[in-house]
């Protein structure tokens, strides 16, 4: 195909997110940036110096993001960013609490609704609430036969903000995949769905 089926237009570019961490990177490091390349070569080039940015930019909640960045940054496998950071991804993602859209799920033409980010964060408050009671502490693995859909996000997140380990499989992985990706991680609870659809067809 050679002509797209759409292009943004210049207003659209400039309003996106990567163009304003742009202006962050050059505002920060006193640089000029032209394009995404330019922006690719300065996180290789400066990789200390993109990380920082990206941190703030992002309003990553956590602490000890002060460096250094990246640990052994020429060693894969053996690279580390943020060593002495601590991070949990559940604080940042739910950090806000209003009513707009937090998630916009469509699935196929069966099923289609909304949940704010402040349904969200109660919801995945009540499901933490039931990891706890059931024993998941930081370090336990939670896993989901689940197919990609809200409740995946929020038993995620419920998983994370208790330290534990999320590892989920689709429901058409098939049993083989199921039980070899399982067998590997060991859950301590499992959560599954009894069906899904797809193509248009309900599946057992």
């Amino acid at each position: 195909m050679k002509k797209p089926l759409w292009q943004p237009n210049l207003d659209q570019i400039n309003r996106t997110e990567v163009v304003n961490f742009i202006k962050k990177v050059e505002s920060d490091w006193n640089i000029k940036i032209s394009n995404t390349d330019d922006l690719w070569n300065f996180s290789i080039n400066e990789m200390e110096k993109f990380w920082l940015s990206l941190v703030q930019f992002a309003e990553l909640k956590g602490k000890c993001w002060d460096g250094p960045a990246v640990k052994n940054k020429n060693k894969f496998p053996g690279a580390e960013w943020f060593p002495k950071a601590r991070f949990n991804i559940a604080e940042t993602m739910l950090r806000r609490r209003d009513n707009a859209d937090a998630i916009v799920f469509w699935g196929e033409d069966k099923l289609k609704y909304k949940i704010s980010f402040k349904e969200l964060y109660n919801q995945v408050s009540i499901m933490a609430q039931a990891f706890k009671d059931l024993g998941i502490k930081s370090g336990d693995t939670v896993g989901g036969y689940i197919p990609n859909m809200p409740h995946a996000i929020i038993a995620t997140l419920a998983a994370a903000s208790l330290g534990a380990i999320w590892s989920s499989c689709s429901p058409d992985f098939g049993v083989q995949g199921v039980l070899d990706r399982f067998t590997q991680v060991k859950p301590k609870i499992l959560i599954a769905a009894n069906g899904y659809y797809y193509n248009g067809k309900t599946h057992d």
